[in-house]
């Protein structure tokens, strides 16, 4: 009978962690315990209202994930950037596990990709934390010290939804010569991880959302990250 706090499909462990090339990770509620956005709502005494909006929004139940952002962003005018350091200082921690299975994975020659639907503010301390090679995230607007309840287009676009996750994904394996659908890892928890995870060769859902932890080839429902190590040899 199979383990229900980790559920493989698709495949029968174990698998060669020498056979992939990249690791692609979520941010927020996979590599940190918190989703940033509704911590930095806390400060403006408006947690509840956009929770319930990214609640919806990683359940799959808000189909337009840009626009979720922008409904949410919107909320969160005014609030000074101390509050982003706060969130940072004193509520952001990384989930069990992350560590360890980013520093295995890197000890084993892949590279590791942040991609994010969160802000810059927060993936550079997590990907210095960790080692990532590739980042991908939104950069908030701040005038005078406050959010201006907007986004600073970048290079790549402005908002990274589900299908820039994607295209991340494809772009990076693409440039270290690899194949994401036979050598790339896709972690996440949120309905707009799924496209990422459909183009990786091994979808991993971490204390994630029903419709996520349907369609991935590992669901991790209790414990660390790092007990993905225990399908890979």
């Amino acid at each position: 009978m199979q383990d229900p706090t980790l559920v493989t499909q698709g495949f029968t462990p174990p698998l060669l962690l020498t056979d992939f090339r990249l690791a692609a990770f979520d941010m927020d509620s996979t590599l940190i315990n918190i989703e940033c956005i509704d911590e930095i709502a806390d400060a403006a005494g408006r947690k509840a209202e956009v929770a319930a909006i990214t609640e919806a929004a990683m359940r799959g139940e808000i189909a337009d994930f840009k626009d979720s952002l922008r409904r949410r962003l919107a909320l969160l005018k005014g609030v000074p950037v101390s509050a982003l350091d706060a969130v940072l200082k004193e509520r952001l921690r990384f989930n069990p596990g992350a560590r360890e299975l980013c520093a295995a994975l890197k000890a084993a020659g892949l590279k590791l990709v942040l991609v994010s639907g969160g802000f810059t503010f927060f993936t550079r301390f997590v990907a210095a934390e960790l080692g990532m090679d590739y980042v991908r995230s939104n950069e908030l607007e701040i005038v005078d010290g406050r959010l201006t309840g907007g986004l600073i287009a970048q290079p790549w676009g402005e908002i990274c939804d589900g299908a820039e996750k994607r295209r991340m994904l494809l772009e990076c394996s693409a440039a270290i010569g690899a194949d994401a659908r036979t050598q790339a890892i896709a972690v996440g928890d949120g309905a707009n991880d799924l496209l990422m995870m459909g183009e990786a060769a091994l979808s991993v859902a971490y204390h994630a959302k029903p419709k996520v932890r349907e369609q991935a080839m590992v669901a991790i429902n209790a414990g660390g990250l790092d007990r993905l190590l225990s399908l890979l040899r």
